[in-house]
């Protein structure tokens, strides 16, 4: 088979669409004229002195009658220019567009256009190949090597056109590399979509009724041409193929951009810059993409940064996210995912978000097995350290944070916002609870805030949550404060020489729930022990197993009481009384992150229930379906705090003198995060070594300031004297 062919001059610009997909009595151009937002009667041939002049400034046409222009139009803006089949020019006058320190002037000059709909004054300069495109007005189009329009085109979405197989269809192979867990991208996907998909594969009904609802998104007629919104500028590019882009995109410098939907908008302008390919993708809005990077097959979601040549191939990157460098291999990360440094990298897992890797960090490493089929499941804040290396299959609950090392076997550490370290020297692995509250307060306060200034998306179709203390962070830590009381009545006995077969988990959670109500010297040199954390024979050593316990339990009646004193608050009349009644119901134990926003189980069954049904019967549906449970979230949150306090205090009914109490102790916790992170920030400007690079005092201040200064400090100090305001109104209320 000829892989150049020659075909008749005439055909330049002609039968875009092939004759067996063109319906009855429509020509080539019938999908074009319906993106075009212009009226038809604007359009006029032109007239024998213009084409005169076009001639004259050694422009070229096959057919002049196929060009079609508006009322004002200066043909003296037109120079050394070609044109084939049907082009429309917008308005045309003699002006100088500024992009930046850009100056450009209106016009066409040096270019090649094939059947385009060029915008008002638009600037087309040294554009070698133009072809099947809608301008819009005031874009800057300059030297580009080819940028054209497949009649077939999809715009990164995995749909097939009229006449295509299958087996042309575009997959995202998300965390799981051999494609078991793919899902079909579209413009308007986001994590929450992915994720329902991806996850439920054993729901057969659900993964046929999000294919045809995706399927019935899209048209698939062939025929629509590429378009560039409005005030786009694009300039010193090689190959666009294929690319859909909104209004004030800026591409400079790209290499090769192809099977693209780029959105952008005016308060969101999306950036490409220098030395980037692009394929098969998806683009939010607000996202800015540039040196060196590639991206195959693959989805961004709004205000999230991929920079210095970092790869992303077969992956979504949610909102909110910045990737510097390294490389990320079939993953679903949820928003707010920070990764930078060449030598990190990522495969086969699914991400809850919030999460940093660090430099060396290899995550996915699959030298455990043979096969390929495995995956890792982190939850949210997850942050190995530097050069950590991890094997598939591991899981790992919130805010886990993992010490440098490579990590021999699979891992399973159900509890959150631990500290995890590979002891080689004792061959043993250390899991220490709660050391984020324990020992790193400043970082653990400071990512709530920081995660929600960082939110500048405009378009906030994914709903996330950024509180670090949720339902879903709260239901692990009750899990882990189990666990805790049973590994330490089996070192207890253990200790005792007392038999540990036979008795039951609850009988074990008793023992241990009494020795961990106890000081520290209650269970003074007792080794505990995890289990079924690591795969391998050695120990799991808990470290510092009474005061991770007590600080989770401090951790529960934080998250309490915040949220009871936020249903207050929104109700001037409530009273302890009403508010128990109107809370009152069984704590929802079982909480799904749909892409960073919390939902009961209960609720996503019923989505999925709906979605087989019919009911919901569009994205449009589903995603009003996330919104209506956003909606219903503050509440449900508060329901489940109060279900957590009666949980701490072993009642049904909050009495007053209790709820007295629990107010008082939860102005000592504030207190006590203000101080620990103070304590926490303060090492950093105690540290002999940070202060070694320093000539003297005056030297350090001057250039790092002092803890003092620190702009989060005294904004928790802010907050600690608001929060009493709070809790002093509340006792009035009673």
């Amino acid at each position: 088979m000829d892989t150049v062919t020659i075909k008749s001059p005439a055909s330049l610009g002609c039968d875009f669409i092939p004759n067996e997909y063109l319906p009855e009595g429509q020509d080539e151009y019938y999908l074009r004229y319906s993106q075009l937002s212009k009226p038809m009667e604007q359009w006029r041939h032109l007239r024998s002195h213009e084409v005169e002049l076009l001639v004259k400034n050694s422009n070229y046409a096959d057919d002049w009658d196929e060009i079609l222009v508006t009322d004002e139009f200066d043909p003296g803006q037109i120079r050394n220019t070609e044109f084939f089949g049907l082009v429309r020019i917008g308005r045309l006058r003699s002006a100088v567009l500024q992009h930046h320190d850009l100056q450009v002037p209106t016009g066409i000059t040096n270019s090649k256009i094939v059947a385009s709909d060029l915008g008002d004054d638009v600037a087309i300069h040294d554009v070698r190949y133009l072809a099947h495109y809608i301008i819009g007005d005031r874009c800057i189009l300059a030297n580009i090597d080819e940028m054209h329009t497949t009649n077939h085109s999809k715009f990164g979405n995995g749909i097939i056109k009229d006449g295509e197989q299958e087996d042309i269809r575009v997959w995202l192979d998300l965390i799981n590399e051999t494609g078991c867990r793919k899902v079909i991208p579209f413009d308007e996907m986001i994590t929450a979509d992915a994720y329902i998909w991806a996850k439920y594969r054993d729901d057969a009904v659900l993964q046929n009724r999000l294919k045809e609802i995706t399927e019935n998104s899209f048209d698939n007629r062939r025929g629509y041409y590429g378009t560039i919104g409005n005030q786009c500028v694009i300039k010193n590019s090689r190959i666009i193929k294929d690319v859909k882009a909104g209004s004030h995109c800026y591409i400079k410098g790209a290499n090769k951009l192809k099977n693209l939907t780029i959105k952008s908008a005016k308060a969101e302008p999306t950036q490409i810059g220098e030395g980037v390919e692009l394929v098969n993708g998806i683009i939010g809005f607000g996202s800015h993409i540039f040196y060196g990077c590639k991206a195959v097959r693959f989805i961004i979601g709004n205000n999230s940064n991929l920079k210095y040549g970092a790869r992303l191939l077969n992956s979504f990157l949610g909102d909110n996210s910045t990737v510097s460098c390294c490389e990320i291999l079939n993953n679903l990360i949820f928003p707010a995912h920070e990764q930078h440094h060449n030598n990190s990298f990522l495969v086969a897992s699914c991400v809850l978000g919030q999460s940093n890797l660090a430099a060396g960090a290899t995550i996915g490493s699959n030298h455990n097995s043979r096969a390929n089929d495995n995956e890792i499941l982190a939850g949210r804040g997850f942050w190995p350290g530097l050069c950590t290396t991890v094997k598939h299959s591991c899981r790992f609950a919130s805010f886990v944070l993992l010490v440098r090392g490579d990590y021999p076997a699979e891992l399973d550490i159900p509890l959150p916002f631990s500290l995890l370290n590979n002891n080689t020297s004792d061959n043993q692995l250390e899991v220490m609870p709660a050391f984020w509250w324990l020992y790193n307060m400043y970082a653990l306060a400071r990512n709530t805030w920081k995660f929600q200034v960082r939110d500048k998306r405009k378009t906030k179709v994914q709903n996330i949550e950024f509180d670090s203390l949720a339902p879903d962070t709260v239901e692990e830590i009750f899990e882990a404060r189990r666990l805790l009381e049973i590994w330490v009545a089996k070192a207890h006995l253990r200790s005792d020489g007392s038999p540990i077969e036979g008795s039951s988990n609850e009988e074990l959670a008793q023992i241990g729930r009494k020795l961990l109500a106890g000081s520290v010297e209650n269970i003074a040199g007792l080794e505990v022990l995890g289990e079924n954390m690591e795969k391998s024979k050695r120990k799991v050593v808990i470290l510092k197993a009474v005061e991770g316990y007590h600080a989770y339990g401090q951790m529960l009646h934080y998250y309490a009481i915040k949220n009871l004193l936020g249903y207050m608050e929104t109700d001037p009349q409530a009273t302890l009384s009403s508010m128990c009644k109107d809370l009152s119901g069984e704590r929802e134990h079982q909480w799904v992150n749909l892409g960073g926003q919390l939902v009961p189980s209960t609720d996503v069954d019923q989505l999925r229930s709906d979605i087989r049904s019919g009911e919901l019967n569009s994205w449009k549906d589903i995603h009003g379906r996330y919104d209506a449970l956003w909606q219903g979230y503050p509440r449900a949150k508060q329901r489940h705090a109060l279900a957590v306090l009666c949980e701490l205090l072993a009642t049904d009914t909050i009495e007053t003198k209790q709820w007295r109490s629990a107010l008082k102790k939860a102005v000592e916790i504030q207190e006590y995060v203000r101080d620990q992170v103070y304590v926490s920030r303060k090492k950093d400007f105690d540290n002999p070594f940070r202060q070694a690079t320093y000539r003297n005092k005056n030297e350090m201040t001057a250039a790092i300031g002092t803890v003092e200064d620190n702009g989060f400090v005294r904004q928790l100090r802010e907050e600690t004297e608001n929060f009493k305001k709070r809790i002093e109104q509340m006792k009035e209320r009673l």
